[in-house]
């Protein structure tokens, strides 16, 4: 039979309801999903209860898109996998029972995927050559993480927010400057008509914390410095000179401290995924960054940054060949995704 022995990987841990099939090869048979930033943006963020609603409404016909895209049968796949965890905790119980419905009647394994090990995953879709001794930064609206990866799904956590993610910032920073949701694109849309050295914002933790992030406090730089233009009735620069000086320190951190993590472990390559990793800047400044270090660079396409189930299904493959099945009774899972995926993990604070 074609394409016998597939991977249906399912993703629904926060505002997008995903659906993929990936061969055992690795070659993505399809790739589909449903946003639902129509849904959230008049909220300016993610309701949790609209979204676990709009992933019911959904889920069964994107799944069936994405078996009749991929043009397999469900009796040619070889196990599910679904994200069971960090995110919405109403929004993965809905990926979560589906899956573990279907792999049921189907009499298949489930495999129970953290939502960041998908993203690591995402880096070896379309970079089967990048070398496993290597630095890898999950960044996006919930998480900005630091590992070191030295071998096929064994990650070592190095350091990561100890407040808000970069996404985060991104989103609430353009909320104060009057955009809409979800507001980390149109600040990357804008800083690209702007000059970035306009307005000098902190940059937090650059210089301690180990591999830390912090960004907390430039949110609140941004908050006191248009404060203090409106009241001092000062000329306010333009939108997109401020887009641009903002966005600038967020990247100014994100590539120093992942480049100090490369010079520390003498690693061969740097990879960037997760939802921040589509920012134009980001990218232009880490590939910039890895050629003159002369390591190897992943830059996920704009398609895998955000949250998607061909990432899940990647890191399904890796888990089902290690004999990594979920139990029937596997439920969410709303702990901590860096203590609770990796038990070798090594906190670097010097």
């Amino acid at each position: 039979m074609k394409n016998l022995g597939s991977m249906l990987g399912i993703e629904t841990s926060c505002d997008e309801t995903a659906a993929a099939v990936v061969a055992p090869d690795g070659k993505v048979l399809s790739n589909v999903l449903d946003s639902q930033v129509d849904v959230h943006a008049l909220y300016g963020g993610v309701v949790p209860e609209l979204a676990s609603r709009r992933h019911v409404e959904t889920i069964e016909s994107i799944v069936q898109l994405a078996m009749t895209e991929a043009n397999v049968s469900y009796h040619e796949l070889a196990a599910i996998a679904v994200t069971h965890g960090p995110g919405l905790a109403g929004a993965l119980l809905v990926g979560v029972n589906f899956g573990k419905a279907l792999a049921y009647s189907l009499q298949i394994p489930l495999v129970a995927v953290n939502h960041l090990k998908g993203h690591l995953a995402s880096t070896w879709v379309e970079h089967s050559d990048f070398p496993q001794s290597s630095i890898m930064l999950v960044v996006s609206g919930g998480h900005t993480h630091l590992f070191y990866a030295a071998g096929s799904g064994h990650y070592q956590l190095l350091g990561k927010t100890i407040d808000d993610a970069a996404g985060e910032a991104f989103d609430k920073g353009a909320k104060m400057l009057g955009l809409s949701y979800p507001g980390g694109p149109l600040i990357d849309r804008l800083a690209q008509a702007g000059k970035p050295g306009t307005v000098h914002f902190p940059r937090p933790y650059l210089t301690r914390g180990g591999l830390d992030f912090s960004f907390s406090g430039l949110k609140t730089a941004l908050l006191y410095y248009l404060r203090d233009m409106k009241k001092s009735n000062s000329v306010m620069p333009s939108i997109e000179d401020l887009a641009a000086s903002y966005q600038e320190a967020i990247v100014d951190v994100l590539v120093e401290k992942s480049f100090r993590a490369v010079r520390k472990y003498h690693a061969k390559g740097i990879a960037v995924v997760g939802g921040v990793a589509a920012n134009s800047r980001l990218r232009e400044r880490m590939t910039e960054r890895a050629q003159h270090e002369k390591i190897h660079v992943a830059l996920p396409s704009l398609s895998l940054c955000t949250d998607n189930a061909v990432m899940i299904a990647a890191a399904g493959w890796a888990q089902y060949r290690l004999g990594d099945i979920a139990a029937w009774d596997v439920d969410m899972d709303l702990g901590q995704a860096s203590e609770l995926m990796y038990s070798s993990a090594c906190r670097d604070n010097g």
